[in-house]
């Protein structure tokens, strides 16, 4: 028997703000039990820091060039990338998407937009087209449908009635949520009535104590909303568990990209570091029970695959990524030890990220906005991750890496050969000595030395010039 299949999205969610990465807070009760139960992707990674590009990566399985969806306002009607939807509907299942689109032009998504999906009811943009106790949506003929409540209860009550109407029938079900995403007329995180001020002062990330930006502001709401999401995931899978449908449903719980509160740029995100990139990844059900943790790295890039093969559906020879089931049942023994991330808007960019390290190039010459790619790239950061996780301390101008950033450079072109681009030339930058003989990584603590908030003077700023 074909088991149910349920994609759980959030919107800017920062890996961090999860209990099972190491949050302290008790935010994500639900969340991290169906951790301990399934699979936790420790390093999950977007292909691209940015919502339209990477929820065109989850849908086609291909990278954000491979399908023209590059940045947001591009559509991918384009009817050659195969989507989710597309290889469930011909398996036989129902399908059906509820929330948050963003891969189309307007705010009202037209049929011909929603890549196969056979129910629909959501929005292209559901920050403009509702708020946070005036949520809005629209059904499969387009008509408004107002849901009373706070928006992520809203979406998630309709996905339990989806469930509910549909459990005689193998379904592929995609949720897909706002928060904790800003609601950008007001550009505030709209938290549930009375909850913001349980978090004030709270907790706040490392490098967010060290660099500033809005989290000082915004941090409280975020954490309020990302509690309330659990909240929600948890009543979806207690709707599973009375229906006797647990057993024979595969969830993932993860996010399109992650939320740097404008520290590393003027925006939220698009930047190669990890408070962009880094995302949660959770799998529950048949096929990833045991309580796993998967070090590997993981990307968006591999969930097409993972539940093709979870379905047992077969996973088509285009897809970019791999299905992390196989590293579930070690099947899998050549998983590739590192990522690729794009990325648009802000810059023409590309990076590698592997266990210890993160490499990343710039094409200056480009406009981030109408070029998707560059045949030449500069180099531009690399930080050490293994002494500095919160990458305040950029070694690229460094001499000594010389070798590190020549290797990186080799893996990263061909990782960007093999997403379909040209092999590109990349500038390296010009090495000086280090100050007094000092290892760079010696200016970051150890991360266990990192605990709380109350240690926020020991942080370094970055410095980034060379």
């Amino acid at each position: 028997m074909h088991p149910n299949i349920i994609v759980f999205l959030t919107d800017q969610q920062r890996y961090d703000t999860v209990g099972a990465y190491g949050n302290p807070l008790d935010i994500t009760p639900n969340l991290d039990a169906y951790a301990r139960q399934g699979t936790l992707c420790m390093n999950a990674f977007t292909p691209q820091p940015i919502c339209c590009p990477a929820r065109s990566c989850i849908q086609t399985g291909k990278y954000a060039t491979q399908t023209g969806c590059y940045r947001n306002g591009i559509s991918i009607t384009n009817r050659e990338n195969k989507s989710l939807a597309d290889y469930f509907n011909e398996a036989g299942y129902k399908t059906g998407y509820i929330g948050k689109w963003h891969l189309a032009i307007n705010g009202i998504v037209k049929e011909e937009e929603r890549a196969g999906y056979q129910y629909w009811l959501g929005s292209n943009l559901l920050e403009f087209s509702s708020d946070a106790y005036d949520l809005v949506m629209y059904d499969n003929d387009n008509q408004p449908v107002k849901i009373p409540g706070y928006r992520v209860d809203g979406v998630v009550d309709r996905a339990i009635s989806f469930i509910d109407q549909n459990k005689a029938e193998p379904f592929f079900l995609f949720v897909s949520l706002l928060e904790p995403h800003c609601q950008n007329h007001s550009y505030s995180y709209e938290a549930p009535a009375f909850t913001k001020q349980k978090y004030q002062g709270k907790w706040m990330p490392p490098d967010l104590m060290a660099l500033g930006g809005t989290a000082p502001a915004d941090m409280a709401g975020y954490l309020a909303t990302v509690h309330r999401i659990d909240e929600a995931f948890g009543r979806m899978m207690d709707a599973l568990r009375s229906l006797n449908m647990l057993d024979n449903t595969v969830v993932l719980f993860t996010s399109d990209h992650g939320e740097h509160f404008m520290t590393r740029n003027s925006t939220n995100k698009m930047s190669p570091h990890e408070s962009s990139i880094r995302i949660p990844m959770v799998f529950h059900g048949p096929g990833f029970e045991g309580g796993m943790i998967l070090q590997n790295p993981v990307s968006l890039i591999d969930i097409l695959p993972t539940l093709l093969d979870a379905a047992d559906i077969p996973v088509p020879q285009e897809a970019a990524g791999r299905s992390v089931k196989r590293l579930v049942d070690k099947s899998d023994k050549n998983w590739p030890e590192e990522v690729l991330i794009q990325i648009s808007e802000t810059q023409v960019g590309r990076c590698i990220r592997t266990r210890k390290w993160k490499y990343a190039v710039t094409a200056p010459d480009k406009e981030p906005f109408l070029d998707s790619s560059s045949n030449c790239y500069t180099e531009t950061e690399l930080y050490d991750l293994e002494h500095d996780p919160y990458e305040l301390r950029n070694l690229i101008c460094f001499s000594g890496f010389e070798h590190v950033k020549k290797e990186l450079c080799e893996r990263l072109c061909t990782m960007i050969e093999k997403s379909g681009e040209c092999r590109p030339e990349i500038t390296p930058v010009i090495s000086k000595p280090q100050p007094d003989g000092i290892l760079p990584q010696m200016f970051m603590p150890k991360p266990e030395a990192i605990q709380d908030i109350s240690n926020s003077h020991r942080y370094i700023r970055p410095r980034n010039e060379c």
